[in-house]
């Protein structure tokens, strides 16, 4: 059987590899599309961890989670005063299940609209671009493209002595699938995947301890929002233990024992659930035959340069697989950006400007430098900062937590980064990371007209801070 040929040949369907086959769909060129994910039913579910396991679900239950907690704590503050709230967790898991389904077809009909060829099954990469497809039904075949894109995404990382049993000790897949709420539940890691499903669980009733084994709680992140962060959860009942290195959980009597050691000493803990969120690798393993010519890292990550080529002439690889954040709109915009190169001769991606969001209540989100790497760089710069306390919206709505904070270059006034923590700041820090890719300063953002009462109103005034001219606090 002769090889099927195309301009381009994508491994892996999730926001990296769906995304630019798309785009090159709509630039004309024929596009085979391999994903191996199947849902429940035996289903093509493409989306990759992001839809099916990651953002979208968790999300989905965060926000069911969010209501049920304001109705039970401070709807009252309103007026609304509500008896007997129950939570029904098997129909909130449900609902989350149907939005993933709804987006899984949603997809497949895009793939079907732009005429892109899809396989539903796995895909290596051979010598030559030519690629192996084993789908899960139907024969397999070598399918070779002119280009060949890797965006396989990542996998969860493993720690030794924590087995993972789907029931019992879970990773991001089995957190999402409870069907109760457990009494107690124990967190190894306290990451972006570990605040997320702990606030879902706590809301919802659970004694929630996190592990963290680092000394600081998200050290990434600028060390104003950081401390904020650790007050608020704190305050909601999460019990964050810094510096805690877990070295063993066992199974037993329908109880995990987990073993850590912190600057006190040993410890153990019993959970009824354990979730293991301690980050995520490069999906490389399996993907790429051992005369296919790409180079791995050291860390089991695709090598590529500035314009994400491998080390083999028109093989690409992008998202998880490659250096930069382990984010799904990096990702998108990587295999958008691609593609447009090669179908045009030019395509744009800034690592420098992707924003980072927590979706914890309250959330966080940042872009660009904190302050703390500003110093280490021994740059200059100034700083303004602005709470939502001090906002006729973030009063009026009965969530004033958090501030937002603006870092411009002491020079030019360049902006240098910005960090939000409070209600919306997910959609708040957009209007940063445009005014960043512009080029803009912070006198441009003090200079822009915001609406009066909005949240957006604090970047406005802490873009102001800057120079030491906000109105609605002292400077």
């Amino acid at each position: 059987m002769a090889d099927k040929e195309f301009d381009l040949v994508v491994i892996g369907g999730g926001p990296g590899g769906y995304a630019a086959a798309i785009r090159a769909a709509q630039l004309d060129l024929k596009v085979l599309l391999i994903d191996d994910r199947q849902g429940d039913d035996g289903k093509p579910a493409p989306g990759g961890t992001c839809l099916n396991v990651g953002c979208v679900p968790s999300k989905a239950l965060l926000d069911s989670s969010k209501h049920y907690h304001h109705i039970r704590h401070d709807y009252s503050e309103h007026g609304i005063n509500v008896d007997d709230v129950s939570m029904d967790v098997g129909k909130m898991i449900e609902r989350k299940r149907s939005i993933v389904k709804q987006l899984n077809g949603g997809l497949m009909q895009l793939f079907k609209a732009n005429k892109i060829e899809f396989a539903n099954g796995r895909g290596k990469l051979l010598a030559e671009r030519r690629v192996e497809v084993r789908p899960h039904d139907g024969d397999s075949f070598t399918a070779v493209g002119k280009h060949v894109m890797l965006a396989a995404g990542s996998v969860p990382f493993t720690i030794p002595n924590v087995e993972i049993d789907g029931k019992f000790i879970v990773d991001n897949e089995g957190v999402l699938e409870f069907d109760a709420v457990p009494a107690r539940m124990g967190v190894i890691g306290a990451g972006v995947i570990g605040l997320e499903m702990g606030s879902v669980w706590s809301r919802l009733g659970a004694e929630v301890v996190l592990l963290e084994a680092m000394d600081e709680l998200l050290g990434v992140v600028d060390q104003d929002l950081s401390r904020a962060a650790a007050r608020e959860f704190k305050k909601q009942g999460l019990d964050i233990r810094l510096g805690a290195k877990v070295s063993a959980a066992e199974i037993s009597d329908n109880q995990v024992k987990v073993s850590y050691t912190d600057k006190n000493g040993d410890h153990s803990e019993s959970f009824d659930r354990l979730l293991v969120a301690v980050g995520r690798k490069a999906a490389s393993n399996g993907l790429l035959a051992e005369d296919s010519g790409v180079e791995l890292t050291d860390r089991g990550q695709v090598k590529v340069d500035e314009h994400c080529q491998t080390s083999v002439k028109n093989v690409w690889a992008i998202g998880d697989l490659v250096r930069g954040p382990m984010l799904a709109h990096k990702a998108s915009e990587e295999g958008i950006a691609v593609v447009e190169a090669l179908a045009t001769g030019y395509g744009h991606f800034n690592l420098d400007t992707i924003p980072w969001v927590i979706y914890t209540d309250p959330e966080i989100a940042w872009v660009g430098k904190t302050e703390k790497e500003l110093k280490d760089e021994g740059r200059e710069y100034r700083s303004g900062s602005f709470p939502f306390a001090a906002t006729g919206r973030g009063l009026a709505m009965g969530n004033a937590t958090g501030h937002v904070k603006i870092l411009a270059d002491a020079e030019d006034d360049s902006l240098l980064g910005v960090q939000i923590i409070g209600a919306n700041a997910s959609e708040l820090i957009a209007e940063c990371v445009v005014a960043m890719e512009f080029h803009g300063t912070s006198e441009d953002l003090a200079r822009i007209v915001h609406a009066h009462p909005t949240l957006s109103e604090a970047v406005h005034e802490a873009a102001l801070a800057v120079d030491k001219r906000a109105i609605h606090k002292a400077n």
